[in-house]
């Protein structure tokens, strides 16, 4: 028999969650369609303090969606302990042909075609929190 482990989130600063953020490579882009909320997976690279996001979705359905949402975590299924990050704000796809090719050689893509889409995202939010055992710090 196991004994239930309590756990609990530790809010970190927004400087420790853009570090863990960058050090992650998948994530989630969250947007309404629809008035319905889409979750896209996606990979990522933090530059120069904006969050390039590549994603399956359609270019037209991430136009003028701003702020758009990105979500990234690494959680340990074993012990339920990680942490988890959400950024948020405004954002714009990516149409420059050159910027577009340098990050589509970074980025590994999920699906290649018309729902192969850039995305840049200046986070003006930014939360994270750790998922620790109760009594760690």
């Amino acid at each position: 028999m196991t004994v239930p482990v309590s756990r609990r989130m530790v809010e970190v600063s927004g400087t420790e969650a853009l570090w863990l953020l960058e050090g992650a490579v998948h994530g989630r882009l969250v947007y309404v369609q629809r008035e319905n909320a889409m979750v896209r997976p996606a990979v990522h690279v933090l530059e120069y303090g904006r969050l390039i996001v590549r994603t399956p979705a359609q270019p037209a359905a991430l136009s003028g969606r701003t702020p758009l949402t990105y979500h990234a975590d690494e959680i340990r299924a074993t012990s339920g302990t990680g942490w988890t990050v959400t950024a948020g704000g405004p954002a714009t796809v990516i149409t420059d042909l050159d910027e577009a090719a340098h990050y589509r050689r970074t980025l590994p893509g999920w699906a290649h075609g018309p729902h192969d889409t850039l995305v840049r995202i200046q986070p003006q939010t930014v939360t994270g929190f750790r998922l620790v055992p109760t009594g760690a710090r």
